[in-house]
């Protein structure tokens, strides 16, 4: 109910800001979804960290079903910051988030200052794969406010999928945030890196890794059971029965028509290939190369890169 309350006062007050220019009623926008940020931070117990796109919501479904299940509760109910912890205190209080504007709240955008102090999950995913699952979401998900309030490319445009990811807001701005984080990251109190790729290896031993991270104690069997539950197969078919409607449009399909338009697609790993041509490839493997930082592991051979063509 908070959460709706937040909302709606956010929309009231964007909706008495209508005659101020765009660009001031977007920095408005940010600034108080900050805000509302900033509030659930203060207090959360465990902070989830990911560019949009990156797998976070497979992993809120692991964590929720992990949950859900060892405490007996309705397992069709996701985590939503405190919801399932309001059900049993034994749960811990998790915010989920991009990290997308709390830093117009609090004014640190060049660092990750708002973080040292908790106990953080940072989930990453290779940027290729990330930037095209983002165009997906941009054209078949993404409301146009969200276009414009992120710097993605404009609501309508007829534009193709490599000059989406070659948009200075999109694979550029991917990795920047994931170079922020590795500049950062030794001053984070508690930080435990996911990387996409190793859940879908070796998901039970990854779930399992997080969960000891939270201090949570768990069976092989609660386990087995968050990682059945949240396989691909699963998630899109619950997604297209509507199973998740209960915590909003997050697991919603936008049109049960088009696979293109679920939250579930393909979730491939290095899926990004099947959409471009070899020298496409190259260049954006170059950018990767050039400017991402390695900590990640997410560099190209360079030789592969050089011989593609």
């Amino acid at each position: 109910m908070n959460t709706v309350i937040k909302k709606a006062t956010r929309f009231i007050v964007l909706g008495l800001c209508f005659f101020l220019p765009k660009e001031r009623r977007l920095r408005m926008d940010r600034w108080l979804r900050g805000r509302e940020e900033y509030r659930k931070l203060e207090k959360a117990d465990l902070v989830v960290i990911s560019f949009g796109k990156s797998g976070r919501t497979w992993l809120r479904v692991m964590m929720s079903r992990f949950y859900t299940f060892k405490h007996g509760l309705n397992e069709h109910l996701l985590v939503g910051f405190d919801n399932l912890h309001r059900k049993n205190k034994a749960i811990p209080k998790m915010f989920f988030s991009h990290d997308n504007y709390l830093k117009d709240y609090t004014g640190n955008t060049d660092s990750k200052a708002d973080f040292y102090d908790s106990n953080v999950i940072l989930l990453v995913r290779n940027p290729l794969d990330v930037a095209v699952s983002q165009f997906f979401q941009w054209k078949y998900r993404m409301r146009p406010g969200k276009k414009a309030l992120n710097d993605y490319p404009e609501h309508g445009s007829d534009i193709s999928i490599y000059d989406f990811v070659m948009h200075p807001g999109v694979l550029p701005k991917i990795i920047d945030y994931c170079n922020l984080w590795a500049t950062e990251s030794s001053k984070i109190k508690s930080l435990h890196i996911v990387r996409y790729e190793d859940m879908r290896t070796n998901t039970a031993d990854v779930l399992a890794g997080i969960i000891n991270f939270v201090g949570t104690s768990h069976t092989d069997t609660e386990i087995e059971e968050a990682v059945g539950f949240s396989s691909i197969e699963n998630m899109r078919s619950k997604e297209e029965k509507g199973s998740f409607r209960l915590s909003g449009s997050r697991m919603m399909a936008k049109d049960k028509s088009n696979p293109n338009s679920y939250k579930v697609r393909k979730a491939k790993v290095g899926g990004y290939s099947d959409y471009f041509d070899a020298e496409q490839i190259k260049i954006m493997q170059a950018m990767v190369n050039e400017r991402l930082e390695p900590v990640f592991g997410y560099h190209f051979n360079a030789e592969i890169v050089r011989h593609q063509i």
